[in-house]
């Protein structure tokens, strides 16, 4: 199910709980309400939750935000490393060039692709990765270099395996969910603690009032919406999170 699906039937739903329980507590009451009964004290409370809510929104926000650029930025690290160590092989001789390429392109095809599926699904790297890499770091060592410019190439390529293993542990990382099952009991309670405090102040079943209730719990429900699809950057908030491989190794990564 698309995820902007998902978001239009949890506001849709939510809109038409609050309105419902507005309408039905206010047929119940009858005209005995009157809302200018409603204490100072609980008018101050209310508006003290919902500021306390919304700074908590604003850090949720934040965090996932940040979290997502990180895991953008250990992709791109790690395609730009393994795209550097594909060019410096040119400065090796023919055979031994076409062995480290061919390894750059072996570790790239498995993480695109069989990695890729079980990151999205359990939100861990494989073995079968790790081992990739392994053996790119021992088809570069396999060697000792010869000449001034396969030394400095040699050196080179040690780095950028070491950037990719980095990059890679970033992206491992990325893969999990930043929101604690915790921190979305609060955000969840504190939400419907929020949504429920506005029937405190005795709400009536004029047009005006029951559109802002609406719309309120709308919003609310929309940044609740974009905190979950934040939490996970490789499987919904980075699009095609393969691109940057993609954009370097165009033939082995799927790209046109």
């Amino acid at each position: 199910m698309s995820e902007w699906l998902v978001l239009t039937f949890a506001v849709l739903a939510t809109c038409s709980v609050v309105l419902l329980v507005a309408v039905v507590r206010q047929r119940r009451q009858g005209e005995e309400d009157d809302p200018t009964e409603t204490p100072d004290v609980i008018e101050y409370m209310t508006m003290m939750i919902g500021v306390v809510y919304a700074i908590v929104l604003g850090l949720a926000i934040a965090g996932v935000w940040e979290e997502r650029s990180a895991a953008d930025e250990w992709v791109r690290q790690e395609a730009q490393a393994l795209h550097e160590m594909d060019q410096r092989a040119a400065v090796f001789a023919p055979e031994r060039a076409a062995e480290i390429r061919s390894s750059v392109e072996s570790y790239v095809a498995r993480v695109v692709g069989p990695e890729w599926d079980h990151m999205l699904e359990s939100g861990e790297l494989t073995d079968e990765g790790e081992e990739s890499l392994t053996e790119l770091r021992a088809t570069i060592a396999d060697r000792e270099p010869t000449t001034v410019a396969e030394i400095t190439a040699y050196q080179a390529l040690l780095d950028e395996a070491a950037a990719v293993d980095e990059a890679r542990a970033g992206r491992g990382q990325s893969a999990e969910s930043t929101m604690p099952a915790v921190v979305w009991f609060g955000l969840l309670a504190g939400g419907a603690v929020t949504v429920g405090m506005v029937f405190t102040l005795q709400i009536q079943r004029s047009g005006r009032e029951l559109l802002l209730a609406g719309l309120f719990s709308a919003l609310i429900t929309f940044l609740l919406f974009l905190i979950w699809y934040f939490d996970a950057p490789y499987a919904r908030a980075l699009g095609d999170s393969t691109e940057a491989f993609q954009n370097f190794f165009p033939g082995v990564a799927g790209g046109d």
